[in-house]
């Protein structure tokens, strides 16, 4: 794993705390997005752990590198830690697929077994946005149309859930034992009971996830 943090406080304290779990091995860390972008590319880890803004501009550096090992590096994982929650860079973050990407707040780094969970999420193509987030997101959009998750049937629920974990319609299909024309069936079919249709399959995947882990808080809370 390689950790990517201007603060040498949090980058520390991170690489302390991961270093510490027996199944995590920390093989780098760094401070900027091109001495980042630069180890990946020398050894591409399993994971990267990194701040979203970072050196040269402390802009949205975290989320670029997320975006560009899509392409360069797709089997690299990565955990993104944001000191506001901040929905813009969540759903930018997303917007490519949410699986092996987690969006987190930095107070995180003092609950261990939340960033090492996200760790080992993204490791194995799982996604986890961090539940203040989904919070604000709600408050701004969910929640003014309560009904349509419950338009769904138990099955579109199921495949909604997968999506939810990063899963490709491939790797859908074989976990619900279905075809993967099926899984595409029930997909449409939820996107147009969650008032989804007319996005791009991209965007309305985020949609639909973020909608979906909303609904899973305000069951376990309520």
């Amino acid at each position: 794993m390689i950790v990517a943090e201007d603060s040498l406080i949090v980058r520390e304290g991170v690489r302390l705390l991961l270093g510490r779990e027996a199944g995590i091995d920390v093989i780098g860390v760094c401070g900027d997005l091109p001495e980042l972008v630069a180890l990946v590319d020398a050894d591409p880890p399993d994971v990267v752990v990194t701040d979203v803004r970072m050196p040269p501009s402390f802009g949205d550096e975290g989320i670029r590198a997320a975006t560009a090992f899509r392409t360069t590096h797709p089997t690299v994982g990565v955990v993104v830690l944001s000191q506001y929650a901040e929905p813009a860079y969540a759903n930018e973050l997303l917007e490519g697929g949410s699986a092996g990407r987690a969006y987190l707040l930095k107070e995180r780094v003092s609950e261990p077994g939340q960033l090492t969970q996200a760790v080992y999420a993204v490791a194995s193509g799982g996604s986890v946005i961090d539940p203040a987030v989904v919070d604000v997101i709600v408050a701004a959009s969910v929640r003014a149309k309560p009904s349509r998750l419950n338009a769904l049937s138990g099955r579109e629920r199921e495949v909604l859930d997968q999506i939810a974990q990063g899963k490709s319609n491939a790797a859908i299909a074989n976990s619900l034992f279905l075809t993967e024309r099926a899984i595409e069936k029930h997909i449409n079919a939820l996107f147009g009971k969650l008032g989804l249709g007319v996005e791009p399959d991209v965007n309305r995947r985020v949609k639909a996830v973020l909608m979906h882990l909303s609904d899973r808080r305000e069951s376990a809370g309520g």
